[in-house]
């Protein structure tokens, strides 16, 4: 008898990031996918009908996992930069534990070849910005960040240094330790807005 198909469907999800991480999106197919879980290549489609679902189910776990990570920074209470410090933190130790992250977010798959994953996509970093957005209004709201910056897209100058930071760690293939830039890139980021 077979594993249960929730059971077999995290496996193949797993098996796609770990792929994504360790030889890039483009290698990831059925039959690789297959090969890294034991079982026939049909078996896949089985358990998804594409492998665009195979791709969605894998961000949407990522996706998950980070927001479990990082949520409780967004809505905890304590003064906002602290809260932002220890963000910054947190999700680059996350990704550092997902390298397959960042190889599947600048994929050309995700890109150029799948409207429905980059939508996926942008919902996320929509929801990413807004809670960004809303702990930098906490912040000047207590004084702690400069009241005459515009919250949103400050959000979206952070969320662009993170990615810019990340991207850089993929295409140099993790030869650096992601947790070693949070520092820095705090300090730079907190001699920005602070008030």
């Amino acid at each position: 008898m077979g594993k249960p198909h929730s059971t077999r469907q995290q496996e193949i999800v797993d098996a796609a990031i770990f792929l994504a991480a360790n030889k890039g999106v483009r290698h990831i197919s059925a039959q690789a996918i297959a090969n890294i879980v034991g079982i026939a290549q049909p078996t896949v489609f089985r358990h998804f009908k594409s492998c665009d679902d195979i791709f969605g189910a894998a961000i949407e776990k990522i996706g998950k996992g980070m927001f479990a990570a990082i949520g409780g920074y967004f809505t905890e209470t304590g003064p906002a930069d602290e809260r932002l410090k220890n963000l910054i933190h947190a999700q680059l130790n996350y990704i550092s534990d997902n390298k397959g992250l960042p190889r599947l977010l600048f994929s050309d798959r995700l890109h150029n070849d799948s409207i429905a994953l980059k939508g996926a996509i942008q919902m996320v970093m929509g929801n990413y910005y807004n809670m960004m957005a809303s702990l930098i209004r906490d912040g000047q709201a207590e004084g702690s960040f400069r009241r005459d910056i515009d919250a949103e897209e400050t959000a979206r100058m952070v969320a662009a240094l993170m990615q810019g930071l990340i991207m850089r760690w993929s295409i140099f293939d993790f030869d650096f330790t992601l947790q070693d830039e949070a520092a820095p890139l705090w300090a730079f980021i907190h001699a920005a807005i602070r008030n």
